[in-house]
């Protein structure tokens, strides 16, 4: 059965205890998401067993680094990982479950995806204070991005991954500027939207959407 567990203070007892745990453990797969605030596009996750033989230096929460460092470091996890697989949940499925299981859906099919490949975990570590679905022992760590070499990788992962979307998606709709703030809600962002609408890849059940599209339906 799945064990959870919350970090919630640290304190030398906790930080013992996880050092226990990892010191047994071969495979630990470090999860992380980016995606949950922004208006627009899918939701990304990522699963990463880093290589113990081939180390990264500057690995960190993906949120501290620039862009820049989190493309070199992309590409060096991919290089020198055990194993690692990046997952989406889709507009479509954000509206339809919420932005937090749409997240966890995301999670869970990174670490299918990782397991698929061959590389089995024996104990996931997860970004937050939630912990997805999965069939190997799990545990949430609050600020785990920050603490967990791992859930720093796949949060790199995780994040270059979907900053690339929105880039690509930027070429579609540039009036939007999703290649500055990804589809986050910037001042930019909310002129933009309520001067064009919505495009099919906003998400429809987050507010500032919802009554432009409302707005939008109103006859003349």
């Amino acid at each position: 059965m799945a064990r959870t567990k919350a970090d919630t203070t640290p304190s030398p007892q906790l930080g013992l205890e996880l050092t226990q745990t990892v010191a047994v453990v071969q495979r630990l797969c470090g999860v992380d998401e980016a995606g949950r605030g922004p208006l627009a596009g899918p939701v990304y996750a990522a699963a990463v067993v880093l290589n113990p033989d081939r180390q990264i230096r500057g690995l960190a929460d993906s949120k501290i680094l620039t862009a820049d460092k989190r493309e070199v470091l992309f590409e060096r996890i991919c290089e020198r990982a055990l194993g690692w697989h990046i997952a989406s949940a889709s507009v479509a499925e954000i509206d339809s479950l919420n932005i937090l299981h749409a997240s966890m859906l995301a999670m869970q099919r990174a670490v299918a995806g990782l397991a698929a490949s061959g590389v089995i975990p024996d104990l996931v570590q997860v970004d937050g204070n939630r912990c997805p679905q999965v069939p190997y022992p799990v545990e949430a760590i609050v600020k785990g991005d920050a603490k967990i070499r791992a859930i720093s990788a796949a949060s790199i992962l995780a994040k270059v991954a979907r900053d690339r979307e929105l880039h690509a998606l930027h070429g579609e709709y540039p009036q939007y500027g999703f290649d500055k703030h990804v589809g986050y809600p910037t001042p930019q962002h909310l002129a933009a939207l309520e001067q064009f609408g919505a495009t099919p890849h906003h998400r429809r059940s987050f507010a500032p959407v919802r009554v432009v599209l409302e707005r939008d339906a109103l006859p003349f």
